[in-house]
């Protein structure tokens, strides 16, 4: 027996499929920890590489100690760890450029500075989806609200322009990476192996995704999570 296909969808939301533009359109997202800003070479490259390199620095009254950036930081990105700013602005460069993607600078509210980065990537508008990927933040906010609430705020945005999927992947062994998709509210769909070869060695890839009719109920979790009196 042949399957009926599904319904057709809504003219509203199919119209989104031509309004919605290949590169995400540049928008500064703002929640009570970090604000979140197209990110710039200039202004932003030499600060990126100072919280991410290793080397101890400090934030007001918080301080970070001599620490390995591969393990902490750069292990299962594409690249890095980075020598210099040089090697940092390359790196970003790549991003800022892509014809997909939008490139965020994560800014720490309280101190202005600048302490990570997350992307809109992979986009592909004719299908209504879009990946939040390439994220990373220097470990002077690691194990606070910074990426909750920036995971919070792109995934709000992108549901609100009318995007019906919202996908997270990782390397398959990154389980700190897996276990803050499902923390956020991502659903994990399975792994795809040989998916990628990264710095030289195979990546097996873990799938995730919130679809637009899972968003209400992650919305409210994720909310309740952030901003509980």
């Amino acid at each position: 027996m042949i399957p009926p296909l599904p319904p057709r969808l809504p003219d509203d939301v199919l119209a989104k499929q031509k309004s919605l533009p290949l590169k995400p359109a540049p928008v500064t997202l703002e929640g009570r920890f970090v604000r979140l800003v197209p990110l710039d070479l200039e202004r932003d490259s030499a600060a990126l590489h100072t919280v991410s390199n290793g080397e101890p620095f400090s934030i007001g009254e918080r301080a970070v100690e001599a620490y390995d950036a591969e393990v902490i930081i750069w292990r299962f990105m594409n690249s890095g760890p980075f020598d210099d700013t040089a090697g940092m602005t390359a790196y970003l460069k790549g991003q800022v450029d892509a014809s997909n993607g939008l490139p965020f600078t994560v800014f720490d509210i309280p101190s202005g500075q600048q302490i990570g980065v997350a992307n809109y990537m992979s986009n592909m508008p004719e299908h209504l989806k879009i990946e939040l990927g390439s994220i990373w933040y220097s470990p002077i906010v690691q194990r606070t609200p910074a990426n909750t609430e920036a995971t919070y705020l792109m995934l709000k945005h992108a549901f609100e322009l009318g995007y019906r999927r919202l996908e997270w992947k990782c390397n398959a062994l990154n389980e700190r990476s897996r276990a803050a998709a499902l923390r956020l509210g991502f659903q994990f769909e399975g792994i795809q192996e040989a998916h990628f070869i990264v710095k030289g060695r195979n990546r097996d890839t873990a799938w995730f995704r919130i679809l637009d009719n899972e968003w209400a109920g992650v919305r409210a979790a994720l909310e309740a999570k952030l901003y509980r009196e």
